[in-house]
C-alpha cells in the first residue's frame, strides 16, 4: 500500500492514498467509497451515517450544493447542444420543443443528482476531506 505525507503536517504519520477514479466510480454507482458494497444514501441525496458494510462514517460529508452545480452543468449543455442540433436540421414548432426539452431536462436533473452527489462524496473520502482523514473542519478564529 503506497502512502503519503500530507503537505504541511510535519512529523504527522503518512497516509494510504486512496484512489480518487474508484473511490468516484463507486460512489457515482451509490456505493460506499471505501468498500464498494454498503449503500451510500438512505433516501434521495440523504447519505447514509454509516456504510453497513464496513462501518465508514459519512456523518461529517459536506457536498452542499455542488452535486446540484455539476448537475445543472452536465444537464444544461446536453440539453442546450441537443436543442441547437435539432434546430439546426429540422424545423419544429415552440411546442414541440418544449414537449421535447422540458421533460428532457427534468428527468435527466433527477436521475444524475443522487450519483453526482455520490461522487463528490467519493471524491471528498478519497482525498480526505471534511473529516475523512480523522480531523474536524473548524472555523478559523477571528482576529479579536
Amino acid at each position: 500500500m503506497t502512502t503519503v505525507q500530507i503537505f504541511g503536517e510535519g512529523n504527522a504519520p503518512a497516509r494510504p492514498v486512496r484512489s480518487v477514479g474508484r473511490a468516484m466510480w463507486r460512489g457515482f454507482r451509490c456505493r460506499c467509497p471505501n468498500c464498494g458494497e454498503g449503500k451510500l444514501f438512505r433516501a434521495f441525496v440523504k447519505s447514509v451515517d454509516h456504510c453497513a458494510a464496513c462501518g465508514e462514517d459519512y456523518t461529517h460529508q459536506q457536498a452542499d450544493d455542488f452535486p446540484a452545480y455539476i448537475t445543472i452543468t452536465i444537464v444544461g449543455h446536453v440539453v442546450l447542444g441537443g436543442f441547437l442540433a435539432v434546430e439546426t436540421l429540422f424545423l419544429l414548432s415552440n411546442w414541440v420543443h418544449l414537449a421535447i426539452w422540458v421533460p428532457l431536462t427534468i428527468i435527466m436533473s433527477i436521475a444524475l443528482l443522487q450519483p453526482v452527489k455520490g461522487a463528490i462524496i467519493g471524491l471528498q473520502w478519497a482525498n480526505y476531506m471534511h473529516g475523512f482523514g480523522g480531523e474536524h473542519d473548524e472555523p478559523e478564529p477571528s482576529g479579536q
